[in-house]
């Protein structure tokens, strides 16, 4: 492969996705020219100024709209806010010949073939050539695109086909023209991988490519499903959602965000285009689908789709569910079925698979029904969407957020009941299934040597996967790694002298056994090892500790055994600082109160890009008591010398916990301080941050570690930022921002990171903070406001404000 390197890139179109490939392209540091039309003439407004066409605020204003629009949106497609100066913005009249110093050029217009082919011509004009030209088409054939442009357009020509939204949906489907360089195939998988953290997939040129091919027919498929067993809308949901591993969102709010127009298009393409679909009638649009789209019920873009934002008579917000049988809007209905409860206990989501299927209510005939069809389409798009089973795997986990794809699923299940499942609807799967099947292959993946082996069709043999050795992937590793374990945590050995410590409580709460983990885990490398890495594959790094803990002692008064527990907290955080091996956190997801505080302990920080990270103990009516609020002190006094006024720096840091920010990505992280620039690093694919954490900590290992002493030369203010931050929160009580329960909190939180009541800026060690902070929290905890609070998070999940 040749070292192309992507310095700056064009965006043709700047709608919702090509505003969004444009903050993803900044967010990893590329430089970015976004471009669009003029308008046809000033709007109303620009009249108003004595603005006319010619003026360049009319000229790039649809491009400029748009990107503005994009990021305000929420969740943002952009890692900082201040990564949008990397992206400049104009005209295909005046600009586009800007392009003859970009690396890649990428259209992203409207899905026309006419409009694509004149922009590709003019494209031609200025692209300098060896310039990467690709589409972000998702039905377009790509023969049809390029036909009539040079041989060296062609030669570079490819589909990149991002999903929405860029920054957050992982699949990147990369189908190469038909005269496309393999080394521009090799480096475009390879650059969206890398790069852009994707999971790139290969795919040919067939209708919808391979995600939208089988997640359409999938949604499609369910919509027979449900009307044959008479379900409702909040039943598919529940059914489709979590337990199955699969996005919240589950089926019908997904196509309320996406738009109902949106998939009737897909579906009607795929209809019109895949006349020897063996299922090509499932893509039919069902009669209360052509009602919606006849009422433009179209999802959220219209206000209304599935579900629908209405106000009671009270004035109460509601939101209604829409009736398949009378096409009215109702209040929703619990959904519940026996199948279900069965599963509650089951953690693991592929263990739930063969439960659910065997389900004897109408919940086990829905996935029996739901997963067969889904088994037989996969099937048989084999070889038609692609060679090789995995790629359907990747496309379906990485862009639709699913935990397991097609074939994941029928091993859970078993081969031979799927074909049974397929068989039952009148369905067949291909012919290669059973072939495997007669050869006495039992499943289409295995595990050995730490690697995932998949079933080669062609090949009739198990074959790695191949790209594997960049990964770490601790389901294939934990059981013959495995150096200790237990209810908390697994320590496996990465090799190269590395341990990991992988949580295994619900959520990854920190409680005791996490902290036994932790504690023996540094004693294991500390003995025979070079260091550790904190680290896992789960939804989330950690939610923080175990309130649920905390709560019990609380209120069964045993404070000596809390300030044990407390203490037990905090003196495995300064171990992992003060170890004699190096420690490497490497948190991803939600990373909150303990979670953040392990982290910030850590020798270094190896963090996911969508990392959001957060001090949140103020909203269970405490402050950080694992070595946060002493940490943020001491972070604080760091920049002290930097020149900026000492107490304005401790305010800031003091408002990070005060205000429970969480960073939204691990830039931001660096922001609020919570990240460190120059120790603390980013990864934008999780999938490679395991090992990227493991190189980390033996680099620094082989650089020469020693055990560092703890720290007695906190600077700390005293009574000149007590009184400072008190003054603060008794304006914040008496303008009402705050209650009187927060105002404490508030109180408490400046004792300690003012250091108490001293007399004068003094020298402290982190001991000493740790052991304020400590007595702080506890003294929260005999608070009936407190106690309030973390009963109403441990009921619902969210923080209750006094």
């Amino acid at each position: 492969m040749s070292k192309r390197r992507i310095k700056k890139v064009a965006v043709i179109g700047s709608g919702i996705m090509g505003s969004g490939i444009a903050c993803h392209f900044a967010n990893i540091g590329v430089e970015v020219l976004l471009l669009d039309i003029v308008p046809r003439e000033p709007n109303d407004a620009e009249k108003a100024k004595g603005l006319t066409l010619k003026d360049k605020a009319v000229r790039n204003r649809i491009v400029n709209n748009s990107l503005q629009a994009s990021l305000k949106s929420k969740p943002s497609p952009i890692y900082s806010q201040k990564f949008a100066s990397r992206i400049s913005t104009g005209n295909l009249d005046d600009d586009l010949h800007k392009i003859k110093d970009v690396d890649w050029v990428m259209e992203v217009v409207v899905e026309r073939l006419d409009i694509k082919q004149q922009v590709f011509e003019k494209v031609e004009k200025y692209r300098t050539p060896g310039t990467l030209i690709t589409s972000n088409t998702s039905g377009i054939p790509i023969q049809f695109m390029n036909e009539g442009r040079s041989e060296d357009f062609q030669k570079h020509f490819a589909v990149t086909h991002f999903f929405n939204p860029p920054r957050y949906l992982k699949l990147f489907e990369v189908v190469p023209g038909p005269n496309c360089d393999q080394d521009v195939t090799d480096f475009l998988m390879m650059y969206g991988e890398k790069f852009l953290g994707k999971t790139s997939v290969l795919a040919k040129d067939t209708p919808a490519f391979i995600g939208n091919r089988i997640g359409t027919f999938g949604i499609f498929a369910l919509f027979n499903v449900i009307k044959d067993l008479g379900m409702t809308v909040e039943e598919v949901d529940k059914l489709t959602g979590p337990v199955i591993g699969r996005p919240k969102s589950a089926t019908f709010r997904t196509v309320d965000v996406v738009g109902l127009d949106t998939l009737v298009h897909v579906g009607n393409g795929l209809y019109d285009n895949c006349k020897d679909d063996e299922r090509r009638d499932a893509f039919k649009m069902p009669e209360f689908i052509q009602t919606m789209m006849d009422n433009k019920w179209l999802g959220s873009k219209t206000g209304q789709g599935f579900y629908k934002k209405s106000k009671s008579a009270d004035g109460k917000k509601e939101i209604l569910t829409l009736d398949l049988d009378t096409m009215e809007y109702r209040s929703k209905k619990s959904a519940k079925f026996a199948t279900l409860e069965l599963t509650k206990t089951i953690d693991n989501v592929t263990d739930r698979f063969p439960v659910l299927c065997n389900g004897k209510d109408k919940a086990g005939e829905f996935y029996r029904k739901s997963f067969g069809a889904l088994f037989a389409y996969a099937s048989q798009r084999i070889p038609e969407i692609s060679d090789d089973l995995y790629k359907i795997d990747d496309a379906l986990r990485a862009g639709f957020g699913w935990q397991h794809g097609p074939f994941q699923v029928w091993d859970a299940v078993g081969v031979d009941k799927g074909i049974e499942y397929a068989k039952a609807e009148g369905l067949e799967v291909a012919s290669w299934v059973t072939d495997m099947q007669a050869a006495g292959v039992t499943s289409f993946y295995s595990v050995k040597d730490g690697a995932t082996y998949y079933y080669d069709i062609s090949k009739k043999a198990m074959e790695k996967i191949p790209g594997q050795d960049a990964f770490i992937i601790l389901d294939n590793i934990r059981k013959t790694n495995e150096v200790f374990k237990n209810s908390g945590v697994v320590v496996e050995d990465l090799g190269d002298g590395i341990l990991n410590c992988e949580f295994q409580s619900k959520m990854n709460t920190i409680g005791g056994d996490v902290l036994a983990g932790l504690n023996k885990a540094i004693d294991l490398a500390e003995k025979d090892f070079e260091g550790l890495v904190v680290g896992n594959q789960g939804a989330n790094f950690s939610v923080g500790a175990n309130i649920g803990m905390i709560f019990m002692m609380a209120v069964e008064q045993e404070y000596d055994e809390l300030n044990m527990a407390i203490k037990y907290f905090q003196d495995t955080m300064m171990r992992m600082r003060y170890s004699s091996i190096p420690t490497v956190a490497a948190p991803h997801g939600m990373t909150l109160g303990g979670g953040c505080e392990l982290s910030m302990h850590a020798d270094k920080v190896v963090a996911a890009a969508e990392t959001y990270i957060g001090l949140v103990e103020f909203g269970v009516g405490v402050i950080p008591g694992g070595g946060g609020s002493k940490e943020m002190a001491l972070r604080a006094q760091d920049l002290f010398h930097k020149g900026d006024v000492q107490l304005n720096v401790l305010q800031e840091h003091f408002l990070t916990i005060g205000m429970a920010k969480v960073a939204t990505s691990a830039y931001e992280a660096f922001d609020m301080n919570v990240l460190q620039n120059g120790k603390d690093i980013v990864v934008v694919n999780t999938a490679r941050q395991i090992a990227e954490a493991k190189k980390h900590a033996l680099l620094i290992a082989e650089a020469g570690y020693s055990q560092k002493p703890m720290r007695k030369d906190v600077l700390v203010l005293g009574k000149q930022a007590l009184g400072a931050f008190m003054v603060g929160t008794d304006s914040m009580k008496a303008s009402r921002y705050i209650s009187e329960h927060d105002q404490k909190i508030a109180n408490k939180l400046a004792y300690v990171m003012a250091g108490g009541d001293l007399s004068a800026p003094t020298k402290v060690s982190e001991q000493y903070l740790l052991d304020i902070e400590r007595e702080a929290f506890l003294s929260l905890c005999t608070e009936r406001k407190t106690l309030e609070r973390i009963q109403h998070m441990l009921k619902t999940g969210k923080p209750l404000r006094n």
